[in-house]
């Protein structure tokens, strides 16, 4: 009887193996690196209950019972390392066994999304997770080329991790990168700002504006959620950003969004008075224009986004901007899974609309 190098591998227990290399079954061990050691990027607080959870503890009596639950997981964490070994290795032990959505994969809700930076700016994506189980054990790079270099790898989107560990070779430099201090770009929404319904982690729309701006970014983007609540916005000001990014219109009434932005926005400039704020229209549907409902919806939110940030110019808040949805995921309706939330290509048309206006907010 022939066996196959994967069952072999998984009569020692060793489970959702996504890619096995030649180097998995030689002599060497690689030597492994917990991430716990050096720290995430993309977390706002310490004072987690867990380590990968993305609001602290307290924020369990603070938000939605839902926005908590949604908060275990890792949406826009991502950590970073230098090495120089050919050979890179994956252990990460998941927090739900719901490894994927109906309308988006496993390596975008489940995996770990790998990166290479190529001289002083370009990143170069090397490899994703493919889970198959809640431990997930495998190669993320196999005979690379030579040379040290910097490695960001980005954390689940609709799951949470609770243990993570990179592999090396033995011999090879292992530098851990501690979290950049610098201001982060802040994002608050919905399912879409989460990452729904991108292939890899690394290309929900906010790591893309990460690596745009080679600048450190928070996700707090809750699929279903995002809808302006008190307790929320009581953590966002807590925060010292660069730029907060508020992206909630997709599931709010108009009623709601007449009601809460402007207590928002008051509560955000109290806090912190020379921060720019930056409001984000809700994309067009990808068959709207097929749909007078739909547009009707879309004019009611935008209005009353774009009232409420007229009269909190005229009240002399200052140091506010606005973006307009109607292009964030272009207009050929390519740009969308299922509609609402963005396919790969209709992420990547969100940042490059972000861009300008971040930069234009920011001056």
């Amino acid at each position: 009887m022939i066996i196959s190098r994967r069952e072999l591998l998984q009569s020692f227990g060793a489970t959702a193996i996504w890619s096995v290399a030649s180097s998995t079954l030689g002599f060497a061990d690689p030597v492994w690196h917990n991430v716990e050691e050096w720290g995430l990027e993309g977390k706002g607080w310490l004072d987690t209950e867990r380590f990968y959870d993305r609001f602290p503890a307290r924020a369990k009596s603070m938000v939605p019972d839902n926005v908590w639950n949604l908060s275990r997981q890792s949406a826009g964490m991502y950590v970073r390392f230098r090495t120089d070994s050919p050979n890179i290795k994956l252990r990460m032990d998941l927090l739900s066994s719901s490894l994927a959505l109906p309308h988006m994969p496993a390596t975008g809700v489940s995996g770990f999304d790998l990166y290479a930076r190529m001289g002083s700016k370009k990143w170069q994506w090397v490899k994703q997770a493919m889970p198959t189980a809640q431990h997930v054990e495998g190669d993320l790079a196999n005979g690379i080329a030579p040379g040290l270099r910097d490695y960001v790898g980005y954390l689940p989107l609709y799951n949470g991790v609770t243990k993570l560990e990179i592999g090396v070779d033995a011999g090879a430099k292992f530098e851990p990168m501690a979290p950049d201090k610098r201001k982060p770009i802040v994002f608050y929404g919905t399912s879409i700002c989460q990452g729904a319904c991108a292939s890899r982690p690394g290309i929900a729309y906010t790591s893309i504006v990460g690596r745009m701006f080679d600048e450190p970014v928070i996700n707090l983007g809750f699929s279903g959620n995002g809808r302006m609540d008190s307790g929320v916005v009581d953590l966002l000001a807590e925060l010292d950003p660069s730029i907060y990014i508020i992206d909630c219109l997709p599931n709010m009434s108009a009623a709601m969004v007449k009601e809460r932005t402007e207590p928002l926005v008051q509560k955000l400039r109290s806090a912190r008075p020379n921060t720019p704020i930056l409001l984000v229209e809700d994309r067009t549907f990808g068959q709207a224009p097929l749909y007078p409902n739909m547009l009707r919806d879309h004019a009611a939110r935008r209005a009353e986004l774009s009232g409420a940030f007229d009269r909190l110019r005229s009240a002399g808040v200052s140091g506010m901007h606005y973006l307009k949805g109607d292009r964030l995921l272009g207009t050929d309706s390519e740009g969308t899974t299922d509609g609402s939330h963005p396919n790969d290509l209709g992420m990547m048309r969100f940042a490059e609309v972000l861009k300008p206006a971040i930069l234009s907010a920011r001056r």
